[in-house]
């Protein structure tokens, strides 16, 4: 099992969670797909859930809430990256022209988060490990294996991720149409141009999670009221699709080719 035991480096996807309007229709539908173990935790923490799989940390699933007056959120998994000191990174994205969505706040003894938008408008979250480091398996089926940004200004993207983060964005040899990130040489994450999204399609990160079978896993979304965004395809890396859970949260899937 890909285990992860120590604290991610700066800029390093760590976790991933969900705000759902229905969480344990949410807790059921991801226990049937992934085989995650999870349950509506304490009152103190919102109820949030941290899902496990064989015993280790996969992702969070929370009720949504919106403060008062505020519209409700989208249904959407939201990729944190990793940070030693959430203050200063706060700062250095707001410096970098980022919005600040969620402030700095302390969870608990687990650690600190806050949640923010690149300028291009890509939210994602920010994580710095106290008791808690993040996803404690990654890369196997059922678990986060990538982190991807989909942006309209790769330019812009590289500048806004590499003063606030540090991650560097290069280009994949030989394809046009896709980046890596980097943190410390080691790739992290991937970026792809808006252009191959549906048109209208705003600034997002996207979620991967591992599977064995792309195709059936793809059938089982759809079995449980899920939809099928992009149907299975083979492409460099393997096989996988994009897909959206029953309250409309999409993520891709992927089984990785033979290398």
């Amino acid at each position: 099992m890909p285990e992860v035991t120590t604290p991610y480096v700066t800029g390093t996807p760590c976790w991933t969670d969900l705000m759902a309007q229905d969480q344990q229709a949410a807790l059921d539908f991801y226990r049937d797909l992934f085989g995650w173990q999870g349950q509506i935790g304490p009152a103190e923490f919102g109820g949030y859930a941290v899902c496990r799989l064989n015993g280790k940390a996969a992702a969070g699933i929370g009720p949504a809430m919106a403060p008062d007056g505020m519209p409700e959120s989208p249904t959407v998994w939201t990729s944190y990256l990793a940070t030693t000191d959430a203050r200063a990174t706060q700062e250095a994205i707001v410096s970098a022209g980022g919005t600040l969505l969620v402030p700095v706040m302390d969870v608990g003894g687990l650690g600190r988060m806050l949640v923010a938008a690149d300028p291009q408008g890509a939210v994602f979250g920010v994580w710095q490990a106290v008791d808690f480091h993040g996803a404690g398996v990654v890369n196997e089926p059922g678990a986060l294996i990538w982190n991807e940004l989909h942006t309209d200004d790769i330019g812009a993207a590289t500048a806004f991720y590499g003063e606030a983060f540090g991650i560097e964005v290069v280009p994949v040899e030989g394809d046009g149409h896709y980046w890596e990130l980097k943190v410390g040489g080691r790739a992290v994450g991937g970026a792809s141009l808006l252009d191959n999204d549906p048109p209208g399609t705003p600034a997002h990160w996207l979620c991967y999670f591992a599977v064995d079978d792309v195709d059936s896993a793809a059938d089982a979304v759809v079995k449980h009221n899920g939809t099928l965004l992009v149907a299975p395809f083979d492409m460099a890396a393997g096989r996988m699709a994009v897909v959206a859970d029953p309250q409309g949260a999409p993520f891709a899937m992927i089984k990785i080719g033979p290398r």
